[in-house]
């Protein structure tokens, strides 16, 4: 399996690239960023091919797998040129800067017949797995407490475009939430909407939001999801809470290896469970590639982040901002800029 990472001066290159090089039968074939000096690098490190245009190197490669990365408004480009190619991929959430971005290669891709994996790792672990049981039940209140690093760190990694809107698409919402917004759609069902939301850029008046708050509905059911870029903390480390409330039992997460489980009638037990999304990737790489040698279709794919993507729009298209208008900081964190999509 030859695989080539495009977009590789992404932060989240490693927790790709980490597990392949581990995995037995699996070839590092090249790498691709427009920065010349991270290919350079890259290309030392690993011994593989490298260029700054994705598409010359996936041409002159021919690899079996790529793992497509880089700036979100790239991301369609990059999955239309492999779709055209027939080379089987993975795209890095959000997989563009909006709903209809996402929906139009996702046509592209189930009409090519393309192999379209997209991250959304939770699916990949013990968590979601007992989420998935506890759901026949209904689900009736989840709230998902999820705040990362300051983002200085987007800077310090070369990816200062995760603070431009129309280069990311927004802040913590479209970055951090997905995966919560995903566990939304796949416990509670398609037809939950967006309530309320509210977002700001408070902490760091960025352009992008640094706090997002989102309650999701169907029925009388609701989800919580807080997402934010304000834990005095290291990449991968969060200030993180889990609530879910089904008829039987209420389940708790406040670490990132357990889970409480309390019975309505007071019993409970701890668990051990993965409920961050960090070791869950090289599952995702691992059963991505097993799937592609075995010619079964992805565990997620891009029609399962288009749902996703459209509650992304709906909370910005709805969010009401936590603080006014700020002289000296013209148009950042203040109706549709926190996406830059203003069409």
């Amino acid at each position: 399996m030859r695989i080539v990472f495009i977009g590789a001066s992404h932060w989240h290159l490693p927790l790709y690239l980490d597990p392949a090089l581990q995995m037995p039968g699996v070839t590092i074939a090249g790498v691709a960023d427009p920065n010349a000096e991270v290919v350079d690098a890259l290309k030392a490190k690993l011994g593989c091919a490298g260029d700054t245009d994705y598409r010359e190197l996936c041409r002159r490669v021919k690899p079996d797998l790529v793992i497509a990365l880089g700036r979100h408004c790239d991301m369609p480009d990059e999955a239309r040129f492999l779709i055209a190619e027939k080379i089987p991929f993975a795209l890095e959430k959000p997989c563009g800067l909006n709903a209809n971005d996402v929906a139009a290669i996702a046509r592209e891709s189930e009409a090519a017949g393309a192999f379209a994996a997209v991250p959304l790792v939770f699916r990949h672990g013990d968590f979601f797995r007992l989420l998935q049981e506890e759901s026949r039940d209904t689900i009736q209140y989840m709230s998902f407490r999820f705040i990362a690093g300051f983002p200085q760190r987007y800077r310090d990694a070369g990816c200062a475009w995760m603070l431009d809107p129309a280069l990311s698409g927004g802040g913590c919402t479209i970055n951090l939430a997905p995966h919560f917004l995903d566990l939304a759609v796949a416990l509670m069902g398609p037809d939950v909407t967006v309530h309320q939301a509210a977002l700001s850029h408070a902490a760091w008046h960025e352009k992008i939001e640094d706090y997002s708050c989102v309650t999701l509905a169907r029925g009388a059911d609701r989800c919580v999801i807080e997402t934010g870029y304000l834990y005095p903390a290291p990449t991968s480390t969060f200030d993180m809470h889990y609530a879910i409330r089904t008829p039987r039992r209420y389940i708790v997460a406040h670490d990132p290896e357990t889970i409480e489980v309390v019975e309505t009638d007071g019993r409970h037990e701890r668990r051990r469970s993965l409920t961050t999304n960090v070791p869950h990737y090289a599952t995702f790489m691992s059963d991505t590639i097993a799937r592609l040698r075995a010619g079964k279709p992805p565990l997620a794919s891009l029609a399962d982040m288009v749902p996703v993507m459209r509650l992304v729009d709906a909370v910005y298209t709805k969010h009401d901002p936590l603080i006014p208008a700020q002289a000296g900081i013209q148009g950042q964190g203040l109706g549709p800029s926190f996406r830059g999509d203003e069409r």
